[in-house]
């Protein structure tokens, strides 16, 4: 950041590089990350934060990741302690870096290889002009921007492509503008103003019931605010993903690989979608949080079974649809209204993280829209689109290799997001050389893993045997699904 100081005291002017990144978040840091790995391409990244790591300048302060921190970040730089929580709710499970350690992470990437490769010029405090990423997408390669604090501007050219790393657009509660009413009088904060809360209200109405409002509740309970005190408000449950089964390390193989075989013949042998969930949870690989209440939703949230325990302590779950006013005396929902008071607290958590943005071809002539190719794993899929482009020449392949895996909302989205990831896998272990390529990289510790087994690790093998051998009948399994689908819908239409 000091190589940019003073360049916003004039007019920016017209720059130049290989690769312009609109967006100096997670994704795009990945993605630059393996440009420069790669190749001995200039890359400029144009972004409004005042640091590198787009969202995490506005996370709330008790925030962590909720998968292993060894999965997270950019492929060159480990962002694991490579230990195990000793104590807590993630006990006995690697750890998940705080959204503090996040945040110096990405400036010390920024800092310590990002810049003093001379190859990459930073640009903060920047409004990217986004419709510039909207208009003639497959011959535009300039990106209008004009620094915040000081009204200069600046066009950068892109003379390979230009890389919109905003198109995922991570949603955090301090940025989130609620979409109900909200009267005057109303006790209402962002999940990042809960520690600053200076007395005891006469109860916490938590708003959501997506990851960030299981951070709440579980903060909110970590904390010592009784259980009895907080109302939940789900306007609907949500499927939610064991932590233990998505741990790196040989340690873990059985229970990460046997997972993954597991949720592979649960799939191939199911007779419904109804069944298919039913043998997903019976296996272990799907938990929810009642189980009399079936879910209806599926975000890819991930806790452990400690975690889903304390959630459990809160009886005061309010199933009613989403919130469509906040009143001094009451609360107005789609099927009905609950009591309450200017002394309680209401805790919005309605930001969904990663929008369900429209997907758009990732290679599109001048362009590349970051988005997801593996599911859970959007760092590893902006790392792994910079390889395609890198080592690929040809756009059709480069797009058949990274097929868009679609964020999942409903329940059975879950069929589509599983159904892309799995045919994407099998491209990919088609291609000697990207077999190789995922062996090499951090953030895919599983083919590590694998690879890694002793020729004569009989029993791990046979691990693998079984998830391979119900593979074929999974994909085929959830083709049928989505055929059944996508004809009611039809049917509906």
């Amino acid at each position: 950041m000091d190589a940019i100081q003073g360049e916003a005291e004039h007019e920016i002017g017209e720059i130049e590089a290989d690769y312009v990144i609109a967006g100096c978040g997670a994704v795009g840091m990945a993605f630059a990350d393996v440009v420069l790995s790669e190749t001995d391409a200039q890359i400029a990244i144009i972004d409004r934060h005042a640091k590198p790591g787009g969202h995490w300048n506005d996370a709330y302060p008790f925030v962590t990741l909720h998968q292993p921190s060894a999965f997270y970040g950019v492929s060159s730089t480990e962002l694991s302690r490579g230990v195990k929580d000793q104590v807590g709710l993630n006990k006995g499970l690697f750890d998940l870096a705080s959204g503090a350690e996040i945040s110096a992470y990405f400036e010390q990437v920024m800092r310590e290889r990002f810049l003093p490769s001379g190859r990459v010029r930073y640009y903060p405090m920047c409004d990217a002009q986004t419709a510039d990423l909207e208009a003639d997408p497959r011959g535009g390669r300039t990106l209008r921007f004009q620094n915040r604090l000081s009204g200069a501007r600046g066009v950068a050219k892109a003379r390979r492509r230009l890389v919109d790393a905003t198109h995922l657009k991570t949603s955090v509660p301090s940025t989130h503008n609620p979409n109900f009413r909200i009267e005057p009088g109303v006790w209402f904060a962002p999940l990042n103003d809960l520690p600053r809360i200076e007395r005891a209200p006469a109860g916490y109405v938590v708003i959501g019931g997506g990851k960030t409002g299981i951070d709440a509740c579980l903060w909110l309970l970590e904390q010592g605010a009784p259980a009895e005190a907080i109302r939940w408000i789900t306007p609907r449950d949500a499927w939610l993903l064991d932590r233990r089964n998505m741990q790196p390390g040989l340690e873990f193989f059985e229970r990460s690989m046997g997972a993954i075989a597991s949720q592979f013949e649960a799939i191939a042998a199911a007779e419904s979608v109804t069944d298919m969930f039913d043998r997903l949870e019976a296996c272990g690989y799907l938990l929810r949080l009642d189980p009399a209440v079936r879910p209806t939703m599926f975000h890819g949230a991930t806790i452990s079974r400690a975690e889903l325990e304390e959630l459990r302590r809160i009886k005061q779950v309010i199933r009613l649809g989403r919130v469509q006013a906040l009143e001094t005396d009451r609360i107005l929902l789609d099927d009905g209204a609950l009591p309450s008071t200017p002394d309680h607290l209401h805790i919005d958590c309605s930001a969904r993280a990663i929008s369900n943005a429209a997907l758009k071809p990732i290679f599109d002539g001048a362009r590349i829209t970051l988005q997801m190719v593996r599911p859970y794993q959007p760092v590893f899929s902006a790392g792994f689109i910079a390889h395609i482009e890198a080592a690929y020449s040809d756009e059709a392949e480069k797009n058949r290799l990274c097929g868009l895996v679609p964020l999942p909302n409903h329940d059975t989205d879950f069929i589509r997001f599983t159904a892309a990831g799995m045919m994407n896998q099998y491209h990919w272990s088609q291609d000697a050389q990207l077999r190789a390529w995922l062996r090499g990289n951090r953030l895919d510790g599983f083919s590590a893993m694998i690879k890694s087994l002793a020729p004569d690790d009989h029993a791990r093998r046979a691990l693998i045997d079984r998830m391979r051998a119900a593979a074929p009948l999974a994909m085929g399994k959830l083709q049928e699904f989505l055929a059944d689908i996508e004809a009611e819908g039809c049917a509906h239409g």
